[in-house]
């Protein structure tokens, strides 16, 4: 009987998990330029936009009530109050990178990083 796995197969298996992980990695803490407002929108309307360089907390008003706190706090955004029954956006993780964005569906408001800085490095060698 032929053998399926051998040390050889181990370590390159190994080897590409590690090589994964390290991208990872990369991406995650170096991926994405720095943004510099946080624009808000409900029902794909513009609501605001608000800068990431001044703490604040912005109340996001829908009809006279207000739904949504998002704070601005050492330029992150973060949805720290919303009154949807599932709060998925009050557990989503700050955002502070071009692109990122918060998503409260049952009351269709979306926090979105935009605008950025340069980039420290433009390509990888």
């Amino acid at each position: 009987m032929a053998r399926r796995f051998g040390k050889n197969d181990g370590l390159f298996l190994g080897t590409v998990f590690l090589v994964i992980c390290v991208a990872g990695f990369w991406f995650y803490f170096f991926g994405g330029e720095k943004g510099t407002v946080v624009e808000v929108t409900i029902d794909g309307q513009h609501y605001g936009t608000y800068s990431l360089d001044k703490d604040q907390e912005i109340e996001i008003v829908i009809g006279e009530k207000v739904t949504n706190i998002l704070r601005i706090q050492n330029k992150e955004a973060d949805m720290i109050t919303a009154d949807c029954p599932d709060k998925l956006c009050v557990h989503q993780k700050a955002i502070s990178r071009q692109k990122e964005t918060i998503v409260c569906l049952p009351n269709k408001v979306v926090a979105e990083v935009i605008g950025g800085e340069e980039a420290e490095l433009d390509s990888i060698t």
